[in-house]
């Protein structure tokens, strides 16, 4: 019993970090909504010099990936994103206690994920807006989930290297 209880104790409580996925989800749907609203489909707006707001729709994955496929990467990419969210929920849920980078990386990710299977669902595409450049060379539009989904897997692969390892040759992950 007292192993069930010391158990739980370590683990579990990291889902309260949760709420930075919603907030995650609630700024990129807002940004999105606002984008939508504001700007012209595929008309630049100047912001500031290597830097415009143009409205896009990506019907593919990262970099347009099978933007040009029939349809079917739409549900494709839906269920690819709840699945990795169900394994990103569950990972979170078993993190140790002192794992809290890890615990806010996988939120991050998994805001970033559904704040695009949104998109997916409602529109069939995924709402870009955010346009970098240098002279005739353009970076693929983007969004703030993806931002999320950039930061996070940065912050996982930041911990990876920050962590001592142990006699056992595992990796221990400090706050």
């Amino acid at each position: 019993m007292d192993a069930a209880m010391s158990e739980q104790q370590d683990t579990g409580n990291k889902l309260k970090w949760l709420w930075l996925a919603a907030l995650v989800i609630i700024l990129d749907l807002g940004t999105k909504a606002m984008a939508t609203a504001m700007l012209t489909y595929g008309d630049p707006v100047p912001v500031i010099p290597m830097f415009n707001l143009t409205l896009l729709h990506n019907t593919g994955a990262a970099f347009s990936f099978l933007a040009e496929a029939a349809g079917w990467q739409r549900w494709f990419f839906v269920t690819l994103a709840l699945v990795v969210s169900a394994v990103l929920i569950y990972w979170l849920k078993n993190l140790q206690r002192h794992e809290t980078w890890t615990a806010v990386a996988i939120v991050l990710i998994l805001g970033g994920a559904l704040g695009n299977v949104y998109d997916r669902v409602v529109h069939g595409y995924v709402v870009d807006f955010l346009h970098f450049y240098w002279q005739d060379w353009h970076f693929p539009a983007f969004n703030l989930a993806d931002t999320a989904i950039t930061i996070g897997a940065g912050i996982m692969i930041l911990d990876m290297f920050r962590k001592p390892i142990d006699s056992n040759g595992d990796a221990k992950r400090s706050e």
